[in-house]
């Protein structure tokens, strides 16, 4: 039996009657590019096969049902005309910002059926609340007939983070969910939202990336993101630009120069320019099929998120350590840090001896056991029935 014949019918057991239809969001692994895209750089995320499905029927009374077999507590009526910014702390926040959002954006949203299920792992750093937001958006535009694109979902949902959840997320991990493509990985200006579809076929090559999430829990709406936010914001400030965007790679060393002693915001700059620049060169040798050249770039990344942005966390780190020492390409956090998940580019045939080394590195230090998957880019938010 289906996924979605599943949902459906666990949709009919709640509300007493067939869903109008079931979608499907995905979570994401970000190859490259992290804490950029609130600063109007680059990022290179992809797809992940596992998703948050739901099952959505529209309402015309005014009322918002929502459940999930993810969550404790049975099904949450709200109204849509009551719906307010930073309300509710609790996971309904995630799909009542998105009908707050596009009730404000002037779309005649008048209430709705939701039932949801994921496979995504929850504060795993890979997306779990974005493909919330994502699935019910989409869902919606096709049932009240918005006609909304992928970019335009991935919008209404940063402003429903942003505003109603108050996270001060950026746009990329929504857009990774409304529009990645099976086999690639998703490079994204996150100024314009302009994108690239670049071919990412590890399997192809003999090569495999894992997804080690440490089981170390974070979340974004805590204070430490904003921190980091807002340091990026005053180093643009000082160096009177509009994003740290703007510095040029070329230029870092005088930028840095001119933040005199604001030494917490000189690590941050250094890691945002040089992250973006890490980004373009990723892709370039993505594109010119020199994929194990990007290993050693990735291992940069996470050194500059260790030491420069300082979000990196001792599971990570050790993650990060032992793969490399057990052969691994390439490895490095990702995602928005103090725990979450890390990435290991492998040459396929050591999948077995990379894991082994960091399960036993993590018994070793007495910490929770990790989770380890191998990770095949998918295919964004789609509907299934």
């Amino acid at each position: 039996m289906s996924e979605a014949v599943v949902i459906a019918e666990q949709f009919k057991e709640l509300y007493g009657a067939e869903p109008e239809g079931v979608w499907a969001a995905p979570g994401r692994v970000n190859l490259i590019g992290e804490h950029t895209d609130y600063n109007d750089g680059f990022v290179l995320p992809f797809a992940l096969p596992h998703t948050t499905v739901a099952a959505v029927s529209r309402r015309d009374d005014g009322v918002l049902r929502l459940h999930s077999a993810d969550a404790e507590g049975g099904v949450v009526e709200l109204r849509v005309d009551a719906l307010a910014p930073e309300s509710d702390k609790s996971w309904t926040a995630y799909p009542s910002g998105v009908v707050w959002a596009l009730r404000d954006a002037g779309h005649a949203v008048t209430g709705a059926d939701v039932h949801l299920t994921s496979t995504i792992p929850q504060g795993a750093g890979l997306s779990s609340s974005h493909a919330l937001e994502v699935v019910i958006t989409l869902a919606l535009s096709d049932l009240y007939g918005l006609g909304l694109k992928g970019w335009q979902i991935a919008r209404l949902c940063q402003r429903a983070e942003n505003v109603y959840v108050g996270a001060p997320t950026g746009i990329m991990d929504q857009t990774a969910s409304a529009c990645c493509q099976a086999g690639h990985a998703l490079f994204l200006d996150t100024r314009d939202l302009s994108q690239r579809q670049i071919p990412f076929d590890l399997a192809a090559e003999g090569m495999r990336l894992l997804v080690v999430d440490t089981q170390v829990k974070h979340a974004h709406s805590d204070g430490e993101y904003g921190k980091r936010r807002a340091g990026c914001e005053k180093g643009a400030a000082l160096l009177g630009v509009d994003a740290l965007r703007d510095v040029p790679y070329d230029g870092l060393d005088a930028a840095l120069a001119r933040l005199g002693d604001e030494e917490e915001v000189r690590r941050l700059v250094r890691h945002i320019v040089t992250e973006n620049e890490r980004v373009e060169r990723v892709v370039s040798l993505l594109q010119t099929g020199d994929t194990r050249a990007i290993g050693p770039v990735l291992v940069e990344g996470h050194a500059s998120l260790r030491d420069d942005f300082r979000i990196s966390c001792p599971e990570l780190d050790l993650v990060v350590d032992t793969a490399l020492g057990a052969g691994a390409v390439g490895a490095r956090m990702t995602g928005g840090g103090f725990g979450g998940s890390a990435i290991v580019l492998i040459e396929a045939a050591d999948e077995g001896t990379v894991t082994k080394a960091v399960e036993e590195a993590f018994a070793a230090a007495g910490f929770t056991a990790p989770r380890v998957f191998a990770a095949v880019p998918a295919a964004g938010a789609h509907r299934l029935v």
